[in-house]
């Protein structure tokens, strides 16, 4: 499994154009397709923090374009000072998302570039910077999905959880990458499952797929178990929002559920993300950030009255531990049974 399908990749999350970050608005979709186009680190900020655009991969890219919007306008504002006044903006970039490590990644690259800059413009390298970590976001998932695809040998089913294609990277996909590599060599049986509360797999994977051509089941998440009871799945293949050093997996939420069903039945388990999103500074998982949104995405109008006595919990992300996961596929190579020892390879 090694071609890479060159017409199944049509959805893009953001691009830059005409001076302008340009991010497609997934809250919308798959009804609305409608691009909103941002000026300044401000809105870049509130478009992720609001989930406009979503996907550790693309939200680190966005930033990266929110850095070259934040630096025009401060050095607009005054060519002497425009690196210090730059500091909030970059400070209001990395609270918008606080466990995908890709956006301090990403903040952090643009740092070293603008550390190099004097007085003069620093748009144009800035610029070329954040389209770097465009292209090779898009090159390593190409990548990824030549790797993750030759694991796949002899299956007949792969299942995916939330949205790891286009929609949340530069292109192509992490964990959606490997599918349509896998499609592409013959592998027809894709489920997908609805990903609640924010139904990214129903509304964007399915979505995405389709418009790519490429026919998949969708599920509801309770079905997961169910489903690999069957035998139609020898795979489940998802991305990751931050990797810690021991292998440990944060995730969209239901992934550590579907990991321990998959144990169980027997199924495989695939992480695919790149080197940028192994986060080496944090040792495991109990000590990643987790993301906590309002209850009022879970909860029916009803109950969001002031004197109701329902309240919800309503976590992002969970942490999958390394000893569930198969294989993490990146861009540098693949670390079958992830430990800390033998994912330092990849440092």
């Amino acid at each position: 499994m090694n071609s890479i399908p060159e017409t199944r990749d049509n959805v893009r999350a953001l691009y830059w154009r005409d001076a302008s970050l340009n991010i497609l608005d997934q809250r919308q979709l798959p009804s609305t397709i409608t691009y909103h186009r941002y000026q300044t680190a401000t809105q870049v900020s509130d478009a992720i923090r609001t989930m406009q655009v979503r996907g550790a991969p693309a939200i680190g890219i966005a930033a990266a374009y929110g850095v070259v919007l934040a630096a025009r306008q401060r050095h607009g504002e005054n060519p002497q000072t425009w690196r210090a006044a730059l500091e909030p903006d970059l400070a209001e970039l990395a609270r918008s998302r606080p466990t995908a490590v890709n956006l301090c990644w990403a903040l952090e690259r643009m740092r070293q570039v603008i550390d190099t800059l004097d007085d003069s413009d620093p748009c144009p390298a800035l610029l070329a910077a954040a389209q770097g970590i465009h292209d090779a976001d898009v090159a390593a998932n190409q990548q990824m999905g030549r790797l993750g695809a030759a694991l796949l040998e002899d299956t007949r089913g792969i299942l995916t959880h939330c949205n790891t294609g286009s929609l949340a990277t530069g292109g192509f996909g992490t964990a959606l990458g490997v599918v349509r590599t896998a499609y592409s060599s013959g592998v027809r049986n894709l489920y997908a499952t609805e990903t609640r509360p924010w139904l990214q797999g129903a509304r964007l994977t399915v979505w995405e797929l389709e418009q790519d051509g490429i026919a998949a089941t969708l599920i509801a998440d309770s079905a997961a178990a169910c489903l690999m009871r069957q035998g139609q799945v020898q795979w489940v293949i998802v991305g990751a929002d931050r990797i810690a050093a021991n292998g440990d997996t944060a995730n969209k939420i239901g992934t550590y559920a579907l990991a321990v069903a998959a144990r169980h039945h027997g199924v495989r388990f695939m992480v695919v993300a790149p080197t940028a999103t192994i986060d080496w500074n944090t040792p495991a998982g109990n000590a990643i950030e987790i993301e906590e949104r309002a209850g009022s995405e879970l909860l029916p109008e009803y109950y969001q009255r002031e004197d109701s006595l329902i309240r919800a919990w309503n976590p992002v992300f969970d942490v999958t531990p390394h000893e569930l996961i198969d294989a993490i596929v990146t861009e540098r190579g693949v670390v079958l049974n992830p430990a800390r020892e033998s994912l330092s390879s990849l440092r």
